[in-house]
């Protein structure tokens, strides 16, 4: 039975990515083998991939959601948009979060970034409804600046609006990259259709709580942030196909696992929209996902506890020592691993963990 300090470990500050390198596909990418650790370029993942393979990506588009704005009564506020309501009138309502030097009252108004009026409605939990003035995404877009994880230290300038999003983004509603993806630039999408390999999309609205660590020692007593998450007909038709002539389902970042796991609780994924509370930790089942793709994450977080359980315990500390140690560039805009799932016959959980190889 694992706990939280068993997800802890010491990273230096100095391996913490700020900045996103000038070409997407120049990051390293770590393979984890069933016996070996192989230090590769990214753009080697397609020696890893096979024709008839299916890369299941996650389409969400990153929302300029940080606003800074003033109260009635004079005092600053900083708001993160969490989650644009479905239900709400013509969408001009969300989940955020405020930061205030007091609690702003239900009926209050928000000035934000000079521009409009929003008006305080329920709180739900940590968040607080915001009622927007007109269409949500159009402020947001004309009004709102880009949301960057709180370890990247600079304010988001024009060239992170380009790259904090993938390059197949498409569905407004995350307030954080699915970045295992940002690491796919044209040329390497079209080396991979080429190749024969298929795409499959799902979209996950990234949540700010991605960056929140757990906090309870005993993992059993964790709430997990939710998000939510759609899989279509044709996504769903994609994976059976994929299953039955035998290839591998190959999620493009933990947020497409997620998707793919939460859709496939019972036995089968479905297609459908949902949110997902789905917490993965070691002893869960995979039931969809062969292999993985995805960066190196912080410590004592779900995300770290989410690749244990898909690779094997001992098999992501070795290669998390391994990549601490040849200087690998870590979250965000750093480097990429590329996992296989250790339940499968042909990455047993019995094996040793894996050495380095050059």
């Amino acid at each position: 039975m694992y706990s939280l300090s068993d997800f802890d470990f010491v990273l230096p500050e100095a391996l913490i990515a700020q900045l996103p390198l000038p070409q997407r596909s120049a990051s390293r990418l770590l393979h984890v083998g069933t016996d070996t650790l192989s230090d590769q370029s990214f753009a080697d993942v397609l020696d890893h991939l096979t024709a008839g393979d299916l890369l299941v990506f996650n389409d969400t588009r990153v929302l300029k959601a940080r606003f800074f704005g003033v109260k009635e009564s004079g005092g600053k506020v900083e708001v993160l948009v969490e989650r644009v309501l479905a239900n709400a009138d013509e969408q001009r309502a969300v989940l955020a979060q405020v930061r205030a030097s007091k609690s702003p009252p239900a009926g209050t108004k928000i000035r934000l970034a000079d521009q409009f009026d929003v008006i305080v409605g329920e709180r739900v939990g940590e968040f607080y409804t915001l009622n927007f003035p007109s269409d949500v995404f159009e402020l947001i877009e004309a009004h709102g600046r880009l949301p960057l994880p709180p370890y990247i230290t600079h304010d988001a300038d024009d060239f992170d609006e380009q790259r904090y999003q993938t390059v197949y983004s498409r569905v407004p509603g995350a307030v954080a990259a699915p970045t295992a993806g940002l690491h796919f630039d044209e040329a390497l999408l079209e080396r991979c259709r080429a190749k024969g390999i298929n795409f499959a999309y799902v979209t996950l609205h990234v949540g700010a709580g991605t960056f929140q660590p757990v906090r309870t020692e005993n993992l059993a007593d964790h709430t997990m942030h939710s998000e939510w998450y759609t899989i279509s007909d044709e996504t769903v038709a994609a994976v059976r196909a994929t299953k039955a002539s035998g290839k591998a389902v190959v999620a493009v970042g933990t947020t497409s696992m997620r998707a793919l796991e939460s859709a496939s609780q019972s036995g089968q994924l479905q297609a459908g929209s949902a949110d997902t509370r789905l917490f993965i930790t070691p002893g869960y089942v995979f039931k969809t996902v062969d292999r993985l793709i995805t960066n190196f994450h912080l410590p004592k977080s779900s995300l770290l506890m989410l690749v244990s359980a898909f690779a094997g315990y001992d098999r992501i500390r070795a290669a998390y020592v391994h990549a601490i140690a040849q200087r690998y560039r870590f979250f965000s805009y750093g480097d990429a691993m590329l996992l296989s799932n250790a339940s499968s016959s042909a990455f047993s959980s019995t094996d040793n963990p894996p050495e380095h190889k050059e």
